[in-house]
């Protein structure tokens, strides 16, 4: 059973953008780090204050994930391009199998 992550992140997300677009080859290999440790589908979010960012992300595993993202100082180099402020934080979730969803 796959996993969802749930990543938030304390940073303007304009400027986020702009640190992640500013290397597309050095974004991309990451990308494909990620895709071969398991990762199945990727996505950035912003909150509508413009206060910070969030990063859903469907695994293979929850170990994946956390492997991929503890081998890779380029994600923390990229984040602090953008001006995070704190830790980011990670949090996993499974379905639940429920009549009502759609």
């Amino acid at each position: 059973m796959t996993v969802i992550v749930g990543l938030r992140i304390q940073v303007d997300p304009e400027r986020m953008v702009q640190a992640l677009t500013s290397d597309n080859e050095r974004l991309m290999a990451i990308a494909e780090r990620a895709k071969a440790k398991g990762a199945l589908h990727h996505r950035f979010y912003a909150n509508v204050d413009g206060s910070e960012a969030l990063v859903i992300d469907e695994w293979e595993t929850a170990e994946g994930f956390q492997q991929f993202f503890a081998e890779n100082p380029d994600i923390g180099s990229m984040m602090g391009e953008a001006g995070m402020t704190g830790e980011p934080e990670a949090k996993f979730w499974r379905e639940l199998d429920t009549p009502d969803k759609f």
